[in-house]
């Protein structure tokens, strides 16, 4: 699946864990485990807790998600 076919939500970054994983806050109340994009690993894109980010979620598995941007602040 391209990164073109997945689902994109607005969120809040709630919790950072180990390993690169982030809990994501969406705007509709749902949580979810997402990871960053290889961009945004690439260019060094620092998310941290409390950071408003949009998140592609894949319509098969509803409870990961990849974070794809970070919202300017």
């Amino acid at each position: 699946m391209s990164k073109d076919d997945l689902a994109k939500l607005e969120g809040t970054v709630t919790a950072a864990r180990g390993g690169g994983t982030y809990i994501v806050t969406l705007e509709n109340g749902v949580t979810l485990s997402a990871k960053l994009s290889g961009n945004m690993k690439r260019f060094k894109i620092r998310v941290i807790v409390g950071d408003k980010v949009t998140v592609g979620v894949s319509p098969y598995d509803p409870t990961h998600g990849l974070i794809v941007h970070r919202q300017k602040v």
